[in-house]
């Protein structure tokens, strides 16, 4: 299954601290281009044997709120994936939204300002409109947590090598996530990392974190696609359910 081989073996022994699997980036029915109900992603999650999910459902944090409610057997960090002007930044420990449409550096200090992390997702996409601008990323790149070394949803594998090179480069730490949209998504990236408590001890694990996940492929773009006008079309229908 694994694209990238340095992980551990989940039943080898282990000395120090427990060891939790985490998806970084996942979204659910509250992103307008997601169908995966909230009560879904409980049940996909658990049977992915995940630990933590980071909910970061575009521009809002309302996802991450309800899942939060409904973890059964699993931690929920709250957070968004927010389109600043300069492109995508997720914010973490998130209990408010942050205004889409700020510039990279503002962006970060509002989640600064709530004590949330910061990731920042696909720097280099070749399949996405709004990854962050190279010109962006070189200015704020020191005021980041983590940088996404490895997103299930890049359509080509250099990508997440390219984001790895830079975060080695310049000491960063790597983030990892399925970047699901759909069900089946959950589980197909996560990072293995030391166990953490809080913000404070979750941006420090992750230097310590093990990389596992295979894409997702390119096809579960044009299921996106699908899904927008679904979701467009429910809104225009006045709310009808266009998720069945």
């Amino acid at each position: 299954m694994k694209e990238i081989e340095d992980a551990p073996t989940p039943d080898a022994p282990r000395d120090g601290p427990k060891r939790v699997k985490v998806d970084m980036h996942t979204h659910s029915e509250f992103s307008p281009d997601s169908r995966t109900r909230i009560a879904t992603q409980v049940v996909r999650i658990k049977e992915a044997c995940l630990d933590v999910v980071c909910a970061t459902d575009h521009n809002t944090i309302a996802g991450g709120l309800r899942l939060r409610e409904a973890a059964d057997g699993f931690r929920v960090i709250v957070g968004a994936e927010i389109l600043s002007r300069d492109g995508e930044i997720i914010g973490l420990f998130l209990e408010k939204d942050v205004p889409r449409g700020l510039s990279a550096e503002e962006t970060i200090a509002r989640i600064r300002d709530q004590g949330g992390a910061v990731s920042v997702p696909h720097p280099f996409s070749r399949n996405r409109l709004n990854h962050i601008r190279r010109a962006a990323l070189e200015r704020v790149w020191r005021d980041i947590d983590a940088l996404e070394i490895f997103n299930a949803r890049e359509a080509f594998m250099g990508d997440n090598l390219r984001a790895a090179e830079f975060a080695l480069e310049r000491g960063i730490a790597g983030a990892v996530g399925s970047d699901a949209h759909r069900r089946r998504e959950l589980g197909q990236a996560w990072l293995e990392m030391d166990d953490f408590t809080d913000r404070d001890s979750f941006v420090a694990a992750l230097r310590s974190g093990t990389v596992s996940g295979k894409l997702t492929g390119h096809l579960i773009h044009l299921w996106t696609r699908y899904d927008v006008m679904r979701n467009w079309l429910a809104r225009r229908l006045g709310g009808r359910d266009a998720r069945r």
